[in-house]
C-alpha cells in the first residue's frame, strides 16, 4: 500500500482569556494555529497536526508532500528520514520539525488504520495509560480564575497542576498561595517560568517554591537555550524540587544537550515539534540510557498514544489550550481517567475524526 496524497490545512483559533488574551512569562498571545495534515492511502486515511504558523502547513505541501508521496504507508519512520532530508536545505529545526511532526503523526495514523488496529498497540507500548498534569494558570487570570481552573482539574481527579509565573514575580506568591490553597495539600503544585528569570532570580525562586508552596516541578526557569544556566540551577535546587525543560528541543542533539551532562531532572519532548511520533521514540531511547524520565509535552490527543511507548514515562501536560482545540476539531478524543489518558485498543489509529464543519469558520488559506 502506498501514500496516494499528502494535504495540509490550517485553522486559527482565538484563545478564551481575559480580553481574549493568554499571557506566561516571556508571551502574550490571541489565538493558536492549528496545522492539520491528512494522509491517505488504501482508500482510508490518517490525521496529523503540529501548534505552528501556517507557513508550517505550506512547507507540508511545497516540500514534504512530494517527499513521501508513493511510499510505503506501512513504513512511517522511513517517510519521515525522508522528509528530513529534503529539508536539509530549508531548516529543520523550528518550523521544519514542526511540519515533519504533523505529517509524521499522519502517517502513523494511517498505517495504524490500514492495520485496523489503535496505534498504540502498533507502537512497542511498555504503558496503557499515561498519567496527566492540569496546565494553564496564565499570568493574565484573576484570582477567582486561577482558582476555578485548578480545582476543575482535581475534581476530574487529576492529582498534580501547573500555573505560570515569572510575568511578574512580585505578584507571583499571591497567585501560588490562591493555587494551594484552591488544590489543597494532597495535590502536587508545578510552576512554569517559560524561561523568564535570571539564573539569580531561578536559584532565588528554586527555594522558596519548594518551601513555602511545596512546589515539586519547576520548568524553565531559564531559557532552555542557556544550558550552563539550567544546570547552575538544578545543582542548587532543593532536594525534591524537579528542573525540567525539552519542549523546544527540536532534533536529537537538542535532547542530547539537556541530558549530557544533565541540566534537568525530568526530560519533556514534544511530539509535535521532535519528529512526531518517530522523534518521541527515539527521545525515548535516549531518556532511557541517561535513566532521566521524559514528560510528554502537551497535545495529548497524540501524546496519549506516543507516550505509552517511552519506558522512563513520567506524565503528559494536559493543556488548556489544547484540549480546548482538539475538542473542538476532533470527534474521540480522551477524557482523564484516574488522573491519566487510557488510548482506547478498540479505535482504529489515534481513534479521532475531524470535525470539519466546526473547524471551518476558523481556515486560514495556506499560501
Amino acid at each position: 500500500m502506498r501514500i496516494d496524497e499528502i494535504e495540509a490545512h490550517a485553522f486559527t483559533i482565538p484563545t478564551d482569556g481575559p480580553g481574549g488574551r493568554e499571557q506566561d512569562g516571556t508571551l502574550t498571545w490571541e489565538a493558536t494555529t492549528l496545522v492539520l495534515v491528512v494522509a491517505r492511502g488504501g482508500g482510508l486515511a490518517g490525521v496529523g497536526y503540529t501548534y505552528a504558523d501556517v507557513s508550517a502547513a505550506t512547507l507540508v505541501q511545497s516540500k514534504l508532500a512530494a517527499a513521501v508521496t508513493g511510499e510505503d504507508a506501512l513504513t512511517p519512520a522511513a517517510a519521515t528520514h525522508r522528509m528530513l532530508a529534503a529539508i536539509r536545505n530549508v531548516g529543520r529545526p523550528g518550523a521544519g520539525a514542526m511540519a515533519v511532526s504533523a505529517v509524521d503523526i499522519a502517517l502513523w495514523d494511517l498505517k495504524a488504520r490500514l492495520l485496523g488496529r489503535s496505534l498504540v498497540t502498533v507502537l512497542p507500548a511498555v504503558h496503557d495509560r499515561v498519567p496527566v498534569y492540569g496546565s494553564g494558570g496564565f499570568t493574565n487570570y484573576s484570582g477567582d480564575r486561577l482558582a476555578g481552573q485548578l480545582a476543575g482539574w482535581v475534581a476530574q481527579g487529576i492529582p498534580r497542576v501547573k500555573i505560570k509565573t515569572g510575568r511578574d514575580p512580585g505578584a507571583d506568591p499571591g497567585r501560588l498561595a490562591v493555587a494551594r490553597k484552591a488544590i489543597g495539600d494532597a495535590v502536587e503544585l508545578f510552576t512554569d517560568a517559560n524561561g523568564a528569570l535570571t539564573v539569580g532570580q531561578a536559584r532565588y525562586w528554586a527555594g522558596r517554591l519548594a518551601e513555602e508552596w511545596g512546589v515539586r516541578w519547576f520548568e524553565e526557569p531559564v531559557s532552555s537555550a542557556d544550558l550552563e544556566g539550567l544546570r547552575h540551577v538544578r545543582e542548587r535546587a532543593p532536594g525534591g524540587l524537579d528542573i525540567a525543560a525539552g519542549e523546544y528541543a527540536f532534533v536529537p542533539r537538542d535532547f542530547l544537550n539537556l541530558l549530557q551532562p544533565p541540566a534537568v531532572d525530568c526530560l519533556q519532548a514534544d511530539v509535535t515539534r521532535c519528529g512526531g511520533i518517530t522523534g518521541v521514540l527515539g527521545v525515548s531511547g535516549l531518556s532511557a540510557a541517561h535513566q532521566i524520565d521524559l514528560s510528554a509535552h502537551c497535545a495529548p490527543a497524540v501524546s496519549a498514544h506516543a507516550f505509552c511507548a517511552v519506558e522512563r514515562l513520567r506524565h503528559l501536560e494536559y493543556f488548556h489550550d489544547h484540549t480546548r482545540i482538539e475538542a473542538l476539531a476532533f470527534d474521540g478524543i480522551l477524557e482523564p481517567v484516574d488522573g491519566a489518558l487510557v488510548p482506547d485498543p478498540g479505535r482504529p489509529g489515534l481513534g479521532l475524526t475531524v470535525k470539519w464543519p466546526d473547524l471551518e469558520p476558523y481556515r486560514v488559506r495556506v499560501p
